[in-house]
C-alpha cells in the first residue's frame, strides 16, 4: 500500500505533501422496542490528498485510484490559488520523521465475534427494560467501527495504525399517566468487545432510574451550590472550556486569543485540566493523529491557570506554540481539524462525603442530557438529581437545566473529588463527528449554579 501511495505523492509537485488512505468497515444492530429495525456490516474505503504549495494549503479526497491524477492537479491548482489570495502563507511545524505500525491490543477483537452472536447479546439487553412494567419504549444499538489507516507524507513519514471502537447506546423510556421519562444507557472504548459485555446489572440499575424519576419532583428554578457528578462535569469540560483550547477556534477571534493567552487565570486554584490521548484502553486513545504527529498529553490548565493548547501542525507554526498531534479526521471523506483526545479535569484530594460536607444544602447533579454553547456561555441539561440537606441526599428530582458563563463558573468550581470517571462512550460534532471523542473527571462541587425549573 505504501508503494501505491508513493507512486501518487511523487505526482505532486509540491513544498509539501501528504496522502492518508483508509479501510473503514461499520457494524450496526439496532432494537426500536421488541423490534429488530437494523442489523448490517459495510466496508468503504478512500483517499484524503493535502498539498502545500506557495504558500497555500488545499485538500482532495477521492475514492477510487484511477482518480489519482486528477486529484493531484486539482490539489496543486488549489492550493495556488489559495496561496494567492491570503494575507499570510501557511507553514507547517517541523515535527519528528516516522516510520511505524501501530496495531491497538485488544481484549476481545470485535472483529472476530459472529454478527449472530452480537445481535443475541443487544437483544438480551433490550429485553431488561421491557421486563418491567412502565417501560413503555426503548431503542438500543451496537456499533462497530473498524478504521484501518495509512499515511505516507513527502518529508518521509510512513504510517499504519488501526482505530477500533465497539459502542452500545440507547435511550429507555418510561411512563406514568401523562408523565413520560427517559434515560440514555452507553459503554464502550477503544480497547475491544470486552467493553460491551456483562452490562446486565447496568441496564438494570439504569431501568430503575427512570422508572423512579417518574415519582421524582421537578427541580425549582433558581441559583444553587451543586455537586457535579463526573459524565457532567466531563461534558463542562468539553463543550464549555475544551473547544476554546482547539487553537483553530480562537485563532481568528482577537478577543478570545487576549482572554485565552498562556498564563492567564481563568478558574480557581483547585481547578487543573488535561488532555491525555495516550491513555491507553480509554475510548479517546490513539498513538498518531492524521497529520502523522505522535500524540502527547497537554496540559491545558493548571491550578486555575492556562499552560497549553491543542494543535495541528499549522496552528503550532501561528501561535508559536509546541506541536500536541491533535489534528484528526472523522474518515477518508475528510481533511483532518484539531480535536480533542481525552479531555478530564484532574482529581483532587476530597472524597464524595466530603464534598456532601462542604455542599452542606444543594443539589447533586447527575448525567448529561443535551446542551448548547453560545460564546463563554452554555446551557446543559441533566437527566435527574437530588436535594442535598445538611450534607446528605434527600429526594430524587428531574426536569433539571443548568447554565452560566465559562470563566465565572470556573472560578466557582471550589472542591473537586479524588474519583476521575472517563466516558464510555463519546461524541463531538465540531465541523465532523468524531465518535472516539472522550471526556471525564470527577465528581466536583460548584457554586452559584442557575438552574432552570419550576
Amino acid at each position: 500500500m505504501f508503494k501505491k501511495l508513493g507512486n501518487i505523492l511523487a505526482k505532486a509537485e509540491a513544498d509539501y505533501a501528504d496522502i492518508r488512505y483508509e479501510v473503514m468497515k461499520e457494524t450496526f444492530i439496532t432494537f426500536n422496542g421488541k423490534e429488530l429495525s437494523r442489523i448490517g456490516s459495510n466496508i468503504t474505503d478512500g483517499y484524503v490528498l493535502r498539498v502545500l504549495k506557495n504558500g497555500g494549503m488545499s485538500s482532495v479526497a477521492f475514492t477510487k485510484e484511477e482518480d489519482a491524477p486528477g486529484a493531484v492537479k486539482t490539489a496543486v491548482e488549489n492550493a495556488v490559488l489559495i496561496g494567492m489570495n491570503i494575507d499570510k502563507s501557511i507553514k507547517l511545524a517541523k515535527i519528528p520523521v516516522i516510520k511505524d505500525t501501530f496495531l491497538p491490543e485488544l481484549k476481545e477483537d470485535p472483529r472476530k465475534i459472529p454478527i449472530g452472536e452480537k445481535l443475541e447479546l443487544v437483544r438480551k439487553y433490550n429485553d431488561i427494560p421491557l421486563s418491567h412494567d412502565k417501560i413503555v419504549m426503548t431503542n438500543i444499538g451496537y456499533s462497530e467501527v473498524n478504521r484501518e489507516k495509512y499515511f505516507l507524507s513527502t518529508e518521509g513519514a510512513e504510517i499504519r495504525e488501526d482505530l477500533i471502537t465497539t459502542s452500545l447506546r440507547g435511550l429507555i423510556t418510561s411512563k406514568d399517566g401523562n408523565l413520560t421519562q427517559n434515560i440514555r444507557v452507553g459503554s464502550g472504548g477503544s480497547d475491544g468487545f470486552q467493553s460491551i459485555r456483562n452490562l446486565e446489572e447496568k441496564l438494570e440499575k439504569r431501568t430503575g432510574l427512570v422508572l423512579d424519576l417518574l415519582k421524582a419532583e421537578p427541580v425549582k428554578g433558581g441559583v444553587y451550590n451543586c455537586i457535579v457528578d463526573p459524565n457532567l462535569a466531563g461534558v463542562f469540560v468539553h463543550e464549555a472550556f475544551g473547544h476554546f483550547s482547539e487553537a483553530d477556534i480562537i485563532e481568528t477571534l482577537p478577543a478570545m486569543r487576549e482572554k485565552m493567552e498562556i498564563g492567564s487565570q481563568l478558574g480557581n486554584e483547585v481547578l487543573t485540566i488535561i488532555d491525555n490521548a495516550t491513555m491507553p484502553d480509554q475510548l479517546g486513545f490513539y498513538k498518531y493523529d492524521d497529520e502523522g504527529v505522535p500524540v502527547r498529553e497537554v496540559q491545558l490548565m493548571k491550578n486555575g491557570v492556562l499552560t497549553g493548547r491543542l494543535h495541528s501542525r499549522r496552528t503550532a507554526m501561528e501561535f508559536d506554540e509546541s506541536f500536541s498531534g491533535h489534528c484528526v479526521a472523522e474518515d477518508y471523506r475528510f481533511a483532518p481539524i484539531i480535536r480533542m483526545g481525552n479531555i478530564y479535569i484532574e482529581p483532587g484530594t476530597d472524597s464524595f462525603e466530603k464534598l456532601l460536607e462542604k455542599l452542606e444544602d444543594g443539589l447533586y447533579i447527575i448525567d448529561a442530557k443535551g446542551g448548547q454553547t453560545s460564546g463563554e456561555n452554555f446551557t446543559f441539561g441533566a437527566q435527574y438529581g437530588y436535594l442535598v440537606k445538611d450534607g446528605k441526599k434527600a429526594g430524587m428530582i428531574r426536569d433539571i437545566n443548568m447554565s452560566g458563563n465559562l470563566y465565572k463558573t470556573m472560578m466557582d468550581i471550589t472542591a473537586v473529588g479524588n474519583d476521575l470517571v472517563l466516558s464510555k462512550t463519546g461524541g463531538c460534532g465540531k465541523g465532523q463527528l468524531n465518535i472516539r471523542s472522550c471526556n471525564g473527571g470527577p465528581h466536583i462541587l460548584m457554586n452559584n449554579v442557575v438552574i432552570g425549573g419550576v
